[in-house]
């Protein structure tokens, strides 16, 4: 029996059914002009040309809508207009796409809640929201992005794409993991622990990484078993929705029948923009989202994996390094935290996203790796890392310091219940007891363990609480460092 929708499929079926049919296909040719807009720079000219009589341009591309009742999208001059009351009345399309990008945008925010896994495990329900604290202050320019599943399963080998930017520097595809009577039996053996183990938190997982879907002619099934253990169809993200448009449209029929989360096509290039344009009707891709990732796009670019080694080449060369039209903190694709699978290999990785970086630059950690044969062994593998790398609260023995990416700084005027953590990107104040400063300038040193803090700090037990329990909030706030390239809280033993 197939276990009943989770609250945020639920919200996700609601954008749809709460619209009429007649909404439904005005919003989908909204979204293909946003899509047009966004992608192609030849359209905006021609759009900026003839703004004051612009249908003729949308015309042109297929895009039958009055431009003139959606300004706010498009038209510099209007867009303090949007996400206000005045949209309804003046400008009805742009609202009618601004109330559906924000039931988008109220979901994306469900699915990383949907990660709650508070009564069903609470020690990695404790790390993953570490790790969201810790996103939050590190990564601040795309946090709003990640979501957090607790876990990715990779289908195939490498990647047939091969994509410049890359933020993971997927390699060479090498081969695909058939749905054989085998595979699928530990395919379901592992989805029904994942199940078992993490509740509703299982709806967050999807099964690609640095691979893609149409690399794997099984995929579907693999996404259907998916949904019949878990109550889920996880979302789809591919690079090559022409690859196999049998296979994609297959995929996109579990969407209408399943209707859990917007797919995702990656487009590469403004000719693959204007094929899926003319391969699939607006209606058709109203449950897909098309990040434009083409030269012409307005779209950022991760500065990760490829993109970074591209740079380097363009500059040791002397030429344009730009990878992205706009400039923004974009730093990592990576968006898992909690574990990373690959059926081909059979091994299990633990990982978090982070800011890329020379220890990291793909954007994202791991914690341990470790194989599997079974489905018991899966099972046992993640359990046990659980129980290793993911403490509730500060060991005692754990020798702390702050995140590499924080610099303590101490309070100018002497004060003894302030001091600072700062980054490039964020600050934090850290205000309260009247140990503080101390407090922060031996976490700050990296030498002690939290017991020998507590002791140097603490002359009687009601001292060495409050002590104590500033060490737990620095902890759960993600700004005590548990990096395992930096020997990090629960990171000291060494992957292989």
């Amino acid at each position: 029996m197939t276990p009943a929708p989770s609250k945020a499929s639920l919200h996700y079926r609601n954008i749809f059914t709460s619209r009429t049919e007649e909404e439904l296909d005005t919003i989908a040719l909204v979204k293909r002009f946003m899509e047009r807009l966004v992608g192609d720079e030849e359209f905006r000219k021609k759009l900026n040309k003839n703004h004051e009589t612009p249908n003729p341009v949308a015309i042109e591309y297929g895009i039958d809508i009055d431009l003139m009742q959606a300004l706010p999208l498009w038209h510099n001059q209007y867009a303090k207009y949007r996400f206000k009351p005045e949209l309804e009345k003046e400008w009805p399309l742009a609202d009618a796409f601004d109330r559906y990008i924000n039931q988008m945008r109220q979901h994306r925010t469900v699915i990383r809640e949907q990660g709650d896994m508070s009564k069903s495990n609470s020690r990695f329900h404790a790390w993953r929201e570490r790790q969201i604290a810790r996103s939050a202050s590190e990564i601040p320019g795309n946090y709003e992005a990640i979501t957090h599943p607790i876990i990715s399963f990779e289908l195939s080998q490498g990647c047939s794409v091969g994509c410049w930017f890359c933020g993971i520097s997927a390699g060479q595809f090498q081969g695909y993991y058939p749905y054989t009577e085998e595979h699928s039996t530990l395919w379901q053996e592992i989805l029904g622990s994942v199940s078992e183990l993490f509740g509703e938190a299982a709806h967050t997982g999807f099964c690609y990484w640095a691979t893609d879907p149409s690399d794997n002619p099984d995929y579907p099934k693999f996404i259907n078993d998916y949904y019949q253990i878990t109550g889920y169809l996880p979302q789809t993200t591919t690079a090559a929705p022409l690859k196999n448009v049998a296979l994609t449209r297959e995929i996109m029929a579990l969407f209408n029948q399943y209707r859990c989360v917007t797919n995702r096509f990656s487009v590469t290039t403004l000719r693959q923009l204007n094929l899926i344009h003319q391969t699939f009707t607006p209606r058709e891709l109203l449950g897909v989202e098309l990040v434009t990732q083409n030269k012409e796009s307005l779209n950022l670019k991760a500065m990760a994996g490829r993109a970074i080694e591209r740079k380097k080449r363009l500059q040791a060369a002397g030429r344009n390094d730009e990878i992205s039209k706009l400039k923004g903190d974009h730093a990592t694709i990576a968006c898992v935290s909690g574990f990373l699978v690959s059926m081909m290999k059979q091994n299990i990785q633990l990982v978090s996203p982070c800011r890329s970086c020379e220890q990291w630059p793909l954007g994202y950690r791991i914690y341990d790796e470790r194989h599997f044969d079974t489905g018991e062994e899966f099972r046992a593998i993640l359990q046990d890392m659980i129980e290793q790398f993911m403490p509730e609260s500060v060991p005692d023995e754990s020798i702390l310091s702050f995140r590499k990416d924080l610099n303590y700084i101490a309070p100018e005027d002497g004060r003894t219940n302030t001091f600072k953590l700062k980054s490039p990107y964020v600050e934090h104040n850290c205000n309260g007891m009247p140990f503080m400063a101390r407090l922060g300038e031996l976490i700050a040193g990296g030498r002690l363990s939290a017991k020998e803090i507590i002791k140097q700090l603490a002359p009687s037990d009601a001292q060495a609480n409050l002590v104590s329990s500033a060490l737990q909030h620095f902890f759960v706030k993600g700004l005590l460092n548990d990096d395992p390239a930096y020997d990090g809280i629960a990171t000291q033993r060494k992957l292989a």
